[in-house]
């Protein structure tokens, strides 16, 4: 947004502008903060977006939560609602047909132009969650007999509808990936050059059916703003630019932070109860099953615990602190399989490395807990047995927040999905077990 305008007075300004004025206001004004205006602005709104232009009302749904967009097409008309989709780029096209009831999808899909129509249903056969699913079709091929002049001659037109013009790919005959050039070689190089002579042939390219986090670390790797993606014949198919990587990281980045607090990653801030019911009922569910494992492991012990009450008192402690470092542990591999860190190459070093910090962390802390206890009961004993089982659950928790989600992972389950129920289960249980264990061997010298 222009820094001399705020939200309320680019509001004021989209209401009162007109003819040139207007026009001249929304080709400076970014279509998020547009959005900003609209969203604050529940009563205007019906006059504010029958002013906007087609092509900055897509530019403006193209911003929007998924949840948004089929509410403001509502807003619209059938025929203006062809017109906005028909402004909008084919993936961002194929985001929103998955976005809105099917009905309504059929409908704007038969909007489209006959080729736009061929490109989306081509996109829709692709899973969301691959290259081709988050590619767009329009992207600038040229030939690499064409000269630099010809090029730009042809980019005149060609640029227009192009998602990118980052790059220039480089096609045969039969649309296979020849070569790759940049704009900027394009530009600096002399008119009558041959694009063959300037184009780089070893072309980093992503196959149409990588999964999107896969997608994402080659992003980042490379560092490109765009890269080109092709089927399995070396054809290109489209082209993926970083804003669409941008908005995966962060998808993937919720989905994570959602499964492993046991939520469904579809649920809203301000969505209806019932539907957080249906998302966070049956993980709590099974975080019930564990919490009577966990019980189940105490109950085996009442005898001792009868005998010497105050192990019921550091019983938590020791269940805590394993918890607490087993989801350290845990936090940092699953991050480390999405981000492909973790490999088949440093698996076993990094093991070795979270068993060894697990032993290091639990010394400390059972050093501490240990002295704890001779403080609190009186007795060096006790203060042994609560040291070494909290060296033993630490120890044996960072280790199983290592394990869980590499195995889930060979198993083909989400690790962010059921690894902090499976580690919460191990820390609980071995904790109590054992803490009372111990205190059970050692009995005749508690009492």
């Amino acid at each position: 947004m222009n820094k001399s305008l705020n939200t309320n007075e680019l509001k004021e300004r989209l209401m009162n502008l007109a003819g040139n004025e207007f026009l001249e206001l929304i080709e400076d004004i970014h279509p998020a903060d547009i959005l900003d205006v609209i969203r604050e602005s529940e009563e205007e709104k019906a006059y504010l977006i029958k002013k906007l232009p087609h092509w900055l009302l897509a530019d403006v749904i193209e911003e929007m939560e998924e949840e948004e967009k089929e509410e403001f097409l509502n807003l619209f008309t059938d025929i203006e609602q062809g017109n906005i989709v028909n402004e909008m780029s084919s993936d961002e096209i194929a985001d929103l047909l998955l976005s809105v009831e099917p009905d309504k999808a059929n409908k704007l899909l038969e909007a489209l132009d006959k080729e736009d129509q061929e490109e989306v249903k081509e996109l829709l056969t692709y899973n969301e969650d691959t290259a081709g699913g988050l590619m767009a079709t329009e992207f600038i091929a040229i030939k690499e007999n064409m000269t630099v002049a010809e090029t730009l001659t042809y980019l005149q037109t060609a640029g227009i509808d192009a998602e990118t013009v980052y790059y220039l790919y480089v096609l045969d005959e039969k649309e296979s990936l020849r070569g790759i050039l940049s704009l900027r070689e394009l530009v600096v190089s002399s008119f009558d050059i041959i694009i063959r002579d300037i184009m780089h042939e070893n072309v980093k390219s992503i196959p149409a059916f990588m999964d999107q986090e896969d997608v994402a670390v080659i992003f980042e790797k490379y560092g490109f703003q765009a890269m080109p993606v092709v089927g399995d014949e070396g054809d290109m198919l489209g082209v993926i630019t970083l804003d669409d990587i941008i908005e995966v990281v962060r998808d993937e980045d919720n989905e994570d932070i959602y499964r492993l607090g046991g939520l469904n990653e579809g649920e809203v801030i301000d969505g209806r109860a019932r539907e957080s019911v249906k998302s966070r009922l049956p993980w709590l569910f099974v975080n019930l099953i564990t919490a009577i494992l966990a019980g189940a492991t105490v109950n085996i012990f009442n005898g001792t615990i009868d005998r010497v009450v105050i192990l019921a008192s550091f019983m938590p402690i020791v269940a805590g602190m394993g918890g607490n470092a087993g989801t350290q542990s845990l936090t940092l591999i699953v991050r480390g399989i999405a981000l492909g860190e973790l490999t088949g190459e440093n698996a076993r070093r990094v093991f070795l490395k979270e068993a060894l910090t697990g032993v290091i962390n639990g010394a400390a802390i059972g050093v501490a807990v240990s002295m704890l206890g001779i403080l609190w009961s009186g007795n060096p004993i006790f203060g042994l047995v609560v040291g070494t089982a909290m060296i033993l659950n630490m120890a044996l928790a960072t280790i199983v927040g290592y394990a869980v989600p590499v195995v889930l992972k060979k198993v083909g389950v989400d690790p962010a999905l059921a690894s902090a129920v499976f580690v919460t289960t191990f820390t609980d249980v071995c904790g109590f077990f054992f803490f009372l264990g111990l205190a059970t061997l050692f009995i005749s010298k508690l009492t």
